[in-house]
């Protein structure tokens, strides 16, 4: 590795330059044009999702979008394709890798929690401050990685998109121990989101797991 270059990179990450740190990376429009025209699946880690039937009609969409860690306990529940992340808390490569995804989204405001060679990863997007900051005050709380995809997601031409593993903490999630009021969250304000969003476009469908 260059070693002025890592630095720099550092710097840049501590600074939040946005310009050097998407420097020769896709564009957000780029994830537009994607999903157009396609059936996506947006999955969430909600514990309750690991008791469903559900991996199959995951696996079902064009594309399969999994949040920070991904957890998938089993296929039967969770299904196994994984087409793009949306991270915002620390990973390490090799798990990424195992992924099979071909698209990192860094979504965290906080670039300095991101990693050079996540920057480095074909296919990786370095999500809009601006938009992050837009729903952080529509939802009146610092908005979950979840709720920043959807509302983006609902901003493309995606022919469809189905929910998963999305509850807004009731079952608390399969990535952490943390309750609801350890996290930063508005689950209430996220959840009337997300229904309104159900109730007046027709392509999302929020998908039950009892």
């Amino acid at each position: 590795m260059n070693y002025l270059r890592f630095l720099r990179f550092r710097l840049a990450a501590w600074r939040n330059d946005d310009a050097y740190l998407a420097r020769g990376t896709s564009a957000p429009e780029a994830l537009f044009a994607e999903v157009a025209g396609k059936r996506v699946a947006i999955v969430g880690n909600a514990r309750a999702l690991s008791h469903t039937e559900q991996g199959p009609d995951i696996d079902a969409c064009d594309i399969v979008i999994r949040i920070n860690r991904a957890p998938m306990p089993d296929v039967k529940s969770h299904g196994s394709q994984t087409d793009w992340l949306a991270l915002a808390t620390s990973l390490n490569q090799e798990s990424f890798d195992k992924l099979g995804a071909s698209r990192l989204i860094w979504m965290s405001h906080k670039r300095k929690r991101l990693r050079m060679w996540m920057a480095q990863t074909s296919g990786f997007v370095l999500f809009p401050n601006a938009r992050y900051s837009a729903l952080k005050s529509a939802l009146g709380a610092q908005p979950t990685t979840g709720a920043m995809l959807i509302d983006f997601i609902s901003k493309s031409d995606a022919a469809e998109v189905h929910l998963f593993g999305f509850d807004f903490f009731a079952s608390m999630s399969l990535s952490g121990k943390r309750d609801s009021a350890s996290v930063p969250h508005n689950f209430t304000s996220e959840s009337g989101f997300v229904q309104d969003l159900v109730e007046t476009d027709p392509r999302f469908t929020l998908h039950p797991m009892k």
